[in-house]
């Protein structure tokens, strides 16, 4: 437990944490100090009220080191100094005139004063300071007749001025090589955040991998399992068919429920798989207006069991291409079905190609609600989905496969109005694609 004169101690020293705090404080001392020596070396000559004088001028420093504290600022601290240090030139000076002027001890007082300056404003200020405080010398022994001639003087501005000059660089120095530290420090602080930052990151990665396998793993072992379930709902569903009767009906009901939430699983399954060893496209010769044209009549009993239609519209400029046809139609059937559900009854899909200078564009169009602009900020992020039964992974997949071929998926979309994705590829790709 932490002692009353600790306590004490401890915030002496808070108090003294800045530079302007110690400087006022160092000052301060050497000043009240030097004052209160030389007025006992002097007591004898001059009737000096020493006790009045070193309070009230102890009293005065008090208050510089107040204000310091109290106005952090860097601009106003150097005005509260200036000021202070003109005050103590002036005061020494009237010592001077007041004891003695040439004659008198309490020139002695320029030297701390000059040169606890210098360390604070720098060695211009001991040198500016010497040449000041020599002619206040050289004034007073004017004004009390004891003029000692300049050579006195120019003698005490160069005993003035060397030590405060010298302290004033080495100061410099110091600052320099402190602020060397302190940036070092930040910037050692800073690759040491960011390398706390990366290592975090790459515990992440790694948890995430891990969880990658198990998810390949698991979907690789519950693909068998679920063609079986398929098979066999299919199976019951023949057998509930041939036998009539408002019961076999309800069993008919269930078993294409059960069908339909097997599918499902299987659609999600094979997503993960396609996300998880994502392969290398192997690109082929082919006619981008054939696959399109295919996969509208594939997907056309899906639109009509909705309520809904589905077009294609090909651009007969379009050439033949290289193209991994696996890879495209499955990224362009994941838009596709993305379009479908967002469709009512009597809604309308349309597919088109068309050729765009050396580029073919493959265009999605539906008449839904549109994308909301707030869940457009986040279609290609992994895992986002709107739809309860949804992997977040579609979208994504088709824009890598998409850019694997050297295009780009972009979309519009209003509210309302529907929604357009549209992949944007180039008819010959570079050996960089």
């Amino acid at each position: 437990m932490a002692t009353p004169a600790r306590r004490t101690w401890t915030a002496v020293v808070r108090l003294l944490e800045r530079d302007e705090r110690v400087f006022a404080f160092l000052l301060a001392v050497v000043m009240v100090g030097g004052l209160a020596t030389l007025g006992l070396a002097l007591r004898p000559r001059h009737r000096i009220d020493l006790p009045f004088l070193v309070f009230w001028f102890a009293m005065y420093k008090v208050g510089i080191l107040a204000l310091v504290s109290v106005s952090p600022s860097a601009r106003k601290t150097r005005v509260v100094f200036s000021g202070a240090l003109a005050v103590d030139l002036l005061l020494i000076f009237a010592l001077l005139y007041l004891t003695g002027g040439g004659s008198s001890l309490f020139y002695l007082l320029f030297f701390p004063l000059l040169a606890v300056n210098a360390y604070y404003f720098g060695p211009w200020m001991g040198f500016t300071g010497a040449i000041v405080a020599g002619l206040l010398y050289a004034g007073s022994a004017a004004l009390t007749a004891d003029w000692v001639g300049w050579n006195p003087v120019i003698l005490l501005i160069g005993l003035f001025g060397l030590p405060a000059l010298a302290v004033g660089v080495v100061a410099n120095r110091e600052r320099r090589a402190r602020a060397e530290v302190e940036w070092l420090n930040a910037e050692l602080t800073g690759a040491l955040t960011r390398l706390q930052g990366a290592q975090a990151e790459l515990v992440v990665a790694e948890r995430m991998a891990t969880v990658g396998k198990l998810s390949l793993k698991g979907a690789h072992e519950v693909r068998n399992p679920i063609a079986a379930i398929e098979l066999n709902a299919e199976l019951v569903g023949d057998l509930v068919k041939e036998r009539g009767g408002p019961d076999m009906e309800e069993a008919a009901t269930l078993v294409t429920a059960i069908r339909e939430q097997v599918n499902a699983l299987d659609a999600i399954t094979e997503e993960y798989l396609a996300f998880a060893r994502f392969p290398r496209p192997q690109y082929d010769e082919d006619s981008v207006n054939e696959m399109v044209a295919a996969l509208v009549e594939f997907v056309r009993p899906v639109a009509a069991r909705q309520g809904s239609s589905v077009e294609a519209t090909a651009d007969q400029t379009v050439p033949p291409m290289a193209i991994d046809r696996t890879l495209l139609r499955q990224a362009i059937l994941n838009l596709v079905k993305n379009g479908l559900e967002a469709l009512g009854r009597d809604g309308k899909l349309t597919v088109s190609t068309r050729r765009v200078d050396d580029h073919v564009e493959i265009a999605i169009r539906d008449t839904g609600p549109g994308i909301a602009p707030d869940v457009g900020k986040q279609l290609f992020e992994q895992f986002f989905t709107t739809k309860p039964q949804g992997t977040g992974l579609g979208l994504y997949i088709s824009r890598q496969i998409i850019e694997e071929h050297g295009g780009t998926l972009r979309w519009e979309s209003a509210p309302g109005a529907g929604t357009t994705f549209t992949a944007s590829l180039p008819i010959k790709r570079t050996e960089d694609d």
